[in-house]
């Protein structure tokens, strides 16, 4: 077991998604922004995720309320729509094409770790990727020309099983959509 959260520490440090226990890193002053309000397939708001743009990637602020209690994948899907049963985001956002999961390689852009939900379905994590971009015209950015969305799975993701890590149903879905240029401070200062 020990082996194994060691092997997980170094893959999620290689792959560039971390979970920020205490602070997260300083944004720019004039940071991109980008937000995601998460509904489940009967349309209820169970979460929403603020984006911000770091100078090495993208921190994920996630907060959720009612989603079951319980361990869930979360990933960075293809396309920006949401219809229920939210196959509509298309495939796990993967501009490399490479191969799914942490474990089994580089995995995709979209790639996520998995949210432990505690009984009550309240949930705020930060998460932040190297792998992913708001800034328009890069590779990796999540503002291209058909969006991307933010999917939350039924279950756990293996980090391992190609194209999907095994993670269950969609159960929740938020676009993502540009929230403007500034964080921290007014544009003025």
């Amino acid at each position: 077991m020990r082996i194994l959260k060691q092997q997980m520490r170094r893959r999620l440090a290689g792959f560039g998604a971390s979970v920020l226990l205490c602070c997260a890193p300083a944004a720019p002053a004039a940071a991109e922004l980008a937000h995601a309000s998460l509904q489940d397939k009967g349309g209820k708001a169970v979460g929403d995720v603020d984006l911000v743009q770091l100078s090495g990637g993208v921190l994920l602020r996630i907060s959720l309320k009612g989603v079951p209690a319980g361990e869930h994948a979360i990933h960075v899907h293809a396309v920006g729509r949401c219809e229920p049963p939210f196959d509509s985001a298309g495939p796990h956002f993967n501009p490399a094409g490479n191969r799914h999961g942490m474990l089994a390689g580089d995995g995709h852009a979209g790639d996520l770790p998995n949210l432990h939900v505690p009984q009550g379905g309240v949930l705020t994590v930060e998460l932040v990727s190297t792998a992913l971009t708001l800034e328009p015209g890069k590779p990796h950015s999540l503002l291209d020309a058909d969006g991307s969305a933010l999917v939350v799975h039924a279950g756990a993701d293996d980090y391992r099983s190609d194209p999907d890590g095994k993670a269950g149903e969609r159960i929740a879905c938020g676009v993502i959509v540009p929230s403007g240029t500034t964080v921290g401070r007014s544009p003025r200062n």
